[in-house]
């Protein structure tokens, strides 16, 4: 089960963009990666299609996992995820401030 996840809120805690949240837009898991909304943003260079013009193009650059920390959405915390069973067998992430699921 992964830590971080799509649509969770993260507070950058290390890097060039420090002190930034945003919500996670996408998870590369194999590189371990993240791509957050508003965060690290990059410019390129995109050749014309028949889709779609030319031009330079400002989006977003991937951050490794170990630089963000997830906002825990009852105590507005960042936190490190801490991992439960429930009763029914299931695995579950929890906050490791509050105690709540962050799920």
């Amino acid at each position: 089960m992964p830590k971080i996840r799509r649509e969770d809120t993260v507070l950058v805690i290390k890097g060039k963009e420090r002190g930034k949240t945003g919500v996670v837009r996408q998870v590369i898991t194999g590189k371990s990666r993240l791509i957050v909304a508003g965060v690290n943003m990059v410019k390129r260079h995109m050749r014309p299609r028949a889709e779609r013009p030319g031009g330079i193009i400002e989006r977003e650059g991937s951050i490794h996992v170990s630089n963000v920390m997830i906002i825990c959405k009852s105590c507005n915390k960042p936190t490190r995820v801490g991992f439960r069973f429930r009763e029914s067998g299931s695995k579950v992430r929890f906050c490791r401030h509050c105690d709540q699921p962050l799920d």
